[in-house]
């Protein structure tokens, strides 16, 4: 027999999480597939402060580049994030005053994701790759390109699902 107690606990759980799936196509074959978590009750535009989860992982074509996720940030490791909640979109084009930079790990000069590691950074040049604390000129692509979003948490990027990384901490 199972108790009330026990019943009402298993559906108390915790608050509830809208999770979506994106993905970036850089140039030269570079993507991104990734993953942003926030507060089901999260309205308007969520930060770096607000999400509850999110993850990066980097291909050029097949090969794996690298991963990134909450759970591998630091004090001093270069993340901001703007993400509508509204639209389901990252705001792109470049400028932190106006709420369309991104930097995941990739501070503007895309050099600070360390080594090993990897970062993006969407700022308003381009929207480009650090790869082992190098900048991936050769990954850009204009500043205001937005990014496949899917709502459900499918995989917008094709074959490669997220399944696929190799580290089991992708979902930081």
């Amino acid at each position: 027999m199972i108790r009330p107690a026990i019943v009402i606990l298993a559906f108390a759980g915790p608050a509830q999480a809208a999770t979506h799936s994106f993905c970036w196509e850089g140039a030269n074959d570079y993507r991104i597939e990734g993953f942003i978590s926030y507060p089901d009750d999260a309205a308007g535009v969520v930060t770096e402060d607000t999400v509850t989860g999110f993850g990066i992982t980097g291909w050029r074509g097949g090969d794996y580049l690298g991963d990134w996720s909450l759970a591998d940030r630091t004090p001093d490791t270069s993340f901001t994030l703007r993400f509508d909640t509204r639209t389901l979109s990252f705001p792109m084009g470049g400028y932190p005053q106006d709420g369309t930079y991104q930097e995941w790990n990739a501070d503007g000069t895309a050099t600070d994701c360390g080594d090993p590691g990897f970062g993006f950074n969407g700022g308003n040049r381009a929207q480009d790759l650090c790869v082992n604390g190098q900048f991936i000129d050769e990954s850009g692509i204009a500043p205001d390109t937005p990014l496949t979003i899917s709502p459900d948490g499918g995989s917008p990027c094709g074959p490669l699902p997220m399944s696929a990384l190799p580290r089991s901490r992708r979902f930081g």
